[in-house]
């Protein structure tokens, strides 16, 4: 069976709450970590899984690692913190995948302050200025943005054609999701998901499918 593309909204941030949007890239709220918590206990195809893409702000890496946290290779957490698995998926960290606005609460920090609050994590594939909101990252590039995040995903699912798990689980934003997706109505809730295939339109161009399958998210 061919792979699919769970795509999954970060948890409740902080912003969401306090509606501060001039606060740089927040963090998960309580509730937040609880939704990605709850995420990993019940999201039905963790065994699939063999590489997650996610998005490199703050709350979309910390859904990712609370979220995936059966998933994930044990290299991404503290030694004797009980999480990840050995041979576990790859965390691939795109700055394709980060929110559309130019506001502070959708822009990224820093390497040197993510290598600060993520240390087991790898940031040396983030190109200098991933996240000034200039060039393929500008509000007004982001249909371009989001072609070039689907055809990566798809030569991403041939890359694992061949493994035992196929899927991609995809950590990104609201607005950005629906520009993804193709589908502007899409509104999933904080820490929901949903699954697709990877197609081709009659221009050539690859888009995501949504499987028929009800939306799922925390209760």
């Amino acid at each position: 069976m061919a792979g699919r593309i769970h795509v999954v909204r970060h948890a409740e941030s902080v912003h969401n709450t306090d509606h501060d949007f001039s606060r740089l890239d927040p963090e998960l709220t309580a509730l937040g970590r609880q939704q990605a918590d709850d995420f990993r206990r019940i999201f039905p195809s963790s065994d699939e899984v063999g590489l997650i893409v996610t998005s490199p702000l703050r709350r979309t890496i910390e859904t990712t690692l609370l979220a995936f946290a059966d998933v994930l290779d044990k290299r991404y957490f503290e030694v004797g913190s009980g999480k990840g698995v050995d041979g576990g998926a790859q965390l691939v960290l795109d700055p394709g995948l980060q929110e559309r606005s130019s506001l502070p609460c959708d822009t990224g920090s820093d390497q040197v302050m993510l290598e600060k609050i993520f240390p087991n994590l790898d940031f040396s594939g983030l190109h200098a200025g991933w996240q000034l909101k200039g060039g393929l990252y500008a509000p007004d590039a982001v249909d371009d943005r989001a072609s070039s995040v689907r055809r990566s995903l798809a030569d991403r699912l041939v890359a694992l054609q061949d493994r035992d798990r196929r899927d991609v689980a995809v950590v990104t934003h609201g607005v950005f999701m629906k520009h993804l997706s193709g589908d502007p109505e899409i509104d999933l809730p904080k820490a929901g998901w949903r699954s697709y295939t990877i197609k081709r339109n009659e221009g050539g161009s690859v888009v995501l499918a949504p499987i028929a399958e009800k939306d799922s998210e925390v209760a």
